[in-house]
């Protein structure tokens, strides 16, 4: 019961976990000759939002499961579940022109 409880729990913590891209805004990146950074938080609202309705919390939930949960019960022989919200996060900046640093 404690084990399911755990696993329950698991998946609606994922949900609240947030990733912070570390974006380096005081100069211009790329391509780009204009400074970007003055939109840097009507875009970072943007991504993080476009990341959160594409991806499924119970999938995530479920990885986050597997990497810490299961993986470990098999001595870590199984490959690590990767998630999907950081990295369309982290690309939906990129691609708006800022610097992501992580």
């Amino acid at each position: 019961m404690n084990k399911l409880l755990i696993i329950l729990l698991s998946f609606l913590l994922v949900g609240c976990a947030s990733y912070q891209p570390v974006i380096d805004s005081a100069g211009k990146s790329g391509t780009f000759t204009e400074d970007k950074a003055k939109e840097i938080t009507n875009d970072l609202h943007h991504c993080k939002t476009l990341a959160k309705d594409n991806t499924n919390n119970l999938v995530e939930g479920g990885k986050y499961v597997w990497n810490f949960y299961i993986r470990p019960g098999v001595l870590w022989l199984a490959p690590k579940a990767k998630y999907n919200y950081p990295k369309m996060y982290r690309t939906c900046v990129q691609n708006r022109g800022h610097s992501v640093l992580n």
